[in-house]
């Protein structure tokens, strides 16, 4: 059987009647060819499976066109829809995805980065363990000039480009809306504080109490992990510390899905005796017998923007210049029937 002819950049130029000087400077991405035939070109050339030679590319443009993901968990919602988001839109320009996961573990994060760099990545993009407090493996990638952008999870390095949400608005939104569903001992489960996004949707809990003069009661605060078990054995604890609360804030969808379990188990109903947010709006939330109100993190725009900051920067190295970008999305409260005590 004859082997299939591989399609050549000629191909290409003959099926759009230009000349393949263009064709390759189309693929290639240059400022000399228009926006409209560059998009017209490589329409083409997937419509005809024109597949470039990746080691030839890789020595012409001094890049690869590999980027890598680090992530603690691929299989969370959350970071497979930001990953999504990366690839929607990277692919298009050619460049391919590899996913790494850290497993929660500073360790296997920093192993992660180091094979990455070992590969020769054009861009890294990274949301950090919640193990992570000793940066340098993180310094090290920045200070090797690779374009590095945290999303969601990061911590402050100068130099190193983040997309991430405003957890404090997200929180201070939530906690007051709870408020202003008639709601005024609200307990917080939140997440382990050495993440800045636990930190911070903490402090939007805690000024949202603040700003309507109701007292903070440390017994209905505490850092549980992003379970469902954690949410049960959390309303456990605050049914035996036997302190009144009539409104749960999770920092957490999966803890607040626990909560609500133990909170039925022991009799209450929702939102009626007890209101319930969360924080996320990870799928299930709405297909619940009582869909939760939580707060959306926007993962797939999330992902979308890290990649334009990426290719912003590598911009930006090919003029010897290093920007330090910082972007915030706002969050989005879904208000849902778990904290409706108005309509109840």
């Amino acid at each position: 059987m004859r082997q299939k002819e591989k399609v050549t950049i000629y191909d290409i130029s003959k099926k759009l009647n230009i000349s393949a000087a263009t064709v390759s400077r189309a693929l290639n991405d240059s400022n000399r060819v228009s926006l409209k035939t560059k998009e017209l070109v490589l329409k083409t050339a997937k419509a005809l499976n024109y597949q470039q030679n990746a080691l030839a590319l890789a020595l012409k443009s001094g890049r690869t066109f590999n980027v890598g993901v680090v992530v603690p968990y691929i299989n969370h919602t959350f970071f497979a829809s930001v990953i999504r988001g990366i690839e929607e839109e990277l692919e298009p320009k050619g460049y391919h995805v590899i996913i790494c996961q850290s497993h929660e573990d500073v360790n296997n994060e920093a192993k992660q980065l180091k094979t990455l760099l070992n590969t020769h990545i054009d861009g890294i993009f990274i949301s950090v363990s919640k193990t992570t407090e000793d940066v340098k493996h993180i310094e090290e990638v920045r200070d090797e000039g690779i374009p590095l952008i945290f999303f969601d999870r990061k911590k402050d390095i100068s130099g190193v480009s983040s997309v991430t949400i405003n957890d404090y608005e997200g929180a201070y939104n939530a906690t007051t809306h709870l408020i202003e569903q008639g709601y005024k001992k609200i307990a917080h489960i939140g997440g382990d504080h050495k993440l800045q996004i636990y930190k911070h949707r903490y402090d939007g809990y805690v000024a949202a109490l603040n700003d309507h003069n109701i007292a903070i009661d440390e017994n209905l605060i505490m850092q549980v992990s992003s379970t469902v078990e954690a949410g049960i054995e959390a309303v456990k604890l605050l049914m035996k510390r036997k302190i009144a609360f009539d409104a749960l804030f999770s920092a957490s969808d999966y803890v607040a899905l626990g909560g609500m379990r133990e909170l039925r188990a022991h009799g209450f109903k929702i939102p009626e005796d007890i209101g319930v947010v969360g924080f996320s709006n990870e799928p299930f939330t709405k297909y619940l017998e009582r869909p939760l109100t939580t707060v959306g993190q926007t993962p797939v725009l999330m992902g979308q923007i890290a990649a334009q900051v990426f290719l912003e920067q590598i911009s930006d190295v090919k003029k010897n210049v290093q920007v330090e970008k910082k972007v915030v999305l706002s969050p989005e409260l879904y208000t849902r029937d778990t904290s409706s005590k108005k309509g109840s």
